[in-house]
């Protein structure tokens, strides 16, 4: 039966379900007296949803607290053992899969370099498949437990109705890859474990925002820094975040020729593969035969010497310029967005770290707007390497919640109605 404004009874004990269990989440343990104010949940409702989710198994018994005068209050928290997500990123130089309980504890994980054709679909759909299959024996996890797959991936993500998650990588070569029918199509996994796929940028902004330096804020960008440069943009309409092709803002006419193909890229002139590149163009000693991640440390290493020896001018310099062009790719974020926060992440930002970031932020302030220049704070990502794939699990976890903590349900084989097979039959062939 729906209600004046179309919901349901159905729908109002999914929202219920919804709010508590997000509460003991984020906030627990909790009693169910202070659940009552946390949800606006009257304490009649809390009993119920409460009894609900431990008769379900969601919700556990985590200790008492002492109350004014009365019986000691018993505290609830979200039993961690209840459910089970992967997350898996593909990333410039590995695919990495893990296996997280409920508690988003890390229980096994898997990597597996990308080196030549590393992009390669029928290679990634191989290293997915395997690493999941990997942590799940090394767990010993029955594939029905996982609540669900998060997946985080280079490029534009387009969520279609006949087949699923379709990603436009530009840069690594993916022209439409149905990476999710590619995954279904003979996977072990029964068919009501839902493979959620979506941009790197914004599983990164996704696990900053509920566990990292974005707890708290209202308008975010949080920038992942690695062989190439992305942006997750999260605001009070876009609750998720956002991811938007920020490396591809350009930042140069006629400059540097892009690997999506464009001159003058942001990420022509600030990700870890341009200035790699420059440094060599600048006669430095790029070390050979090895990832981007030790090849950057060497860069690193040659720009700032521990020692007290003299640094390599070239790569200081190339340091110095990609600084700057950062900052005012970050000063175009600020103008346009005005976020109270910008998180710097990903591989390559978190190895710049601390000594790169203050000069970042005096050019991002420069360029910018003055006013919302004086609103912002600009900082390193605090969830480190694994942020991603943290933030890619995040994916079928949230959307566990939003179900009111119940699993997916496969959908039902209903025939077609009369009129489309009536449609079908008059179509020319």
């Amino acid at each position: 039966m729906a209600g004046r404004n179309g919901r349901t009874v159905r729908d109002l004990r999914r929202a219920n379900r919804t709010a508590v269990l997000q509460r003991l989440y984020f906030d627990g343990p909790l009693s169910r007296f202070e659940l009552g104010p946390a949800t606006g949940l009257s304490s009649g409702s809390v009993s119920n949803v409460v009894a609900d989710l431990m008769a379900d198994g969601l919700v556990e018994e985590a200790g008492s607290v002492d109350s004014d005068g009365g019986r000691p209050r018993t505290l609830l928290r979200v039993a961690p053992a209840s459910g089970h997500m992967i997350g898996v990123d593909v990333g410039e130089t590995r695919v990495r899969v893990e296996l997280f309980d409920l508690a988003l504890t890390e229980l096994a994980r898997a990597e597996r370099p990308l080196e030549q054709q590393r992009y390669a679909v029928e290679v990634i759909v191989g290293h997915i498949r395997s690493g999941i299959a990997e942590v799940l024996g090394a767990a010993g996890l029955p594939p029905e437990r996982l609540l669900g797959i998060g997946i985080g991936v280079p490029g534009i993500v387009e969520h279609t109705e006949d087949g699923g998650a379709v990603v436009h990588g530009q840069t690594i070569g993916w022209d439409a890859v149905p990476l999710e029918s590619l995954l279904r199509t003979g996977s072990p996994l029964p068919a009501t474990v839902p493979y959620l796929i979506d941009n790197g940028a914004k599983t990164l902004g996704q696990a900053e925002m509920w566990f990292g330096g974005g707890r708290g804020a209202r308008n975010a960008v949080v920038v992942l820094f690695g062989s190439g440069v992305g942006a997750s943009l999260v605001t009070p309409e876009v609750e998720q975040g956002r991811a938007v092709e920020w490396g591809h803002l350009t930042v140069r006419v006629r400059g540097r020729r892009c690997r999506c193909g464009a001159l003058g890229c942001l990420e022509a002139y600030a990700g870890a593969e341009s200035l790699l590149a420059r440094w060599r163009e600048e006669g430095g000693r790029v070390p050979e035969g090895t990832d981007e991640e030790t090849a950057l440390t060497a860069m690193l290493a040659a720009a700032y010497p521990a020692d007290g020896a003299r640094p390599d001018a070239a790569a200081l310099a190339v340091l110095e310029e990609t600084a700057e062009y950062l900052g005012a790719g970050l000063s175009d974020l600020i103008n346009l967005f005005q976020p109270e926060r910008i998180l710097v992440g990903g591989w390559a930002g978190l190895q710049l770290g601390e000594r790169f970031l203050p000069a970042v932020r005096r050019h991002a302030l420069s360029y910018a707007l003055r006013h919302p220049a004086e609103r912002v704070t600009i900082e390193l990502g605090r969830l480190g390497p694994d942020a991603v794939t943290v933030g890619a699990a995040i994916l079928p976890l949230a959307d566990f919640f939003a179900r009111g903590g119940r699993r997916a349900e496969p959908d039902p084989e209903t025939p077609p109605p009369a009129w489309r097979a009536a449609l079908r039959e008059r179509a020319p062939r």
